[in-house]
């Protein structure tokens, strides 16, 4: 199993009136959360995007257990539990300051060839750095 994790500093502006993190961000928390993962193991959006190969979120799926507020620190532990193929889902808990889990998430993207704008199996060096994660244990 892929694990990696990531903070995330609450900004003013992500705040609703209540003082908590408007729902809607959350999503972008996931994405920011997502992006670091993937760079952290070699694996660069813009140049999947140059080679040709798009990400597109199928799905979002979001649980609130506790509000996070202006200026927390949250951290954001992203997994990803099976090798991915032509879809590869992420799985996220998010946790305050304090250390709680304070939300989950789960998407689900699909690899895109961005010129025939179809579903394609992701390309080798991308499956060769997920291999070590999903390696039978002895």
């Amino acid at each position: 199993m892929f694990t990696q994790q990531t903070q995330v500093r609450v900004r003013y502006a992500d705040t609703d009136q209540m003082g908590y993190v408007y729902y809607g961000n959350y999503a972008a928390y996931y994405e920011i959360a997502r992006v670091e993962a993937l760079r952290q193991i070699g694996i660069s959006y813009k140049d999947l995007e140059a080679a040709g190969i798009m990400m597109p979120v199928l799905e979002n799926h979001s649980r609130y257990l506790q509000p996070a507020e202006f200026d927390d620190l949250l951290t954001i532990k992203v997994l990803v539990r099976q090798m991915p193929t032509v879809r590869i889902q992420f799985d996220y808990e998010i946790y305050n300051p304090a250390g709680q889990l304070i939300n989950t998430g789960q998407t689900l993207l699909a690899f895109i060839d961005k010129t025939t704008r179809r579903p394609c199996r992701p390309p080798k060096h991308i499956t060769a750095l997920f291999q070590p994660y999903f390696q039978a244990e002895p």
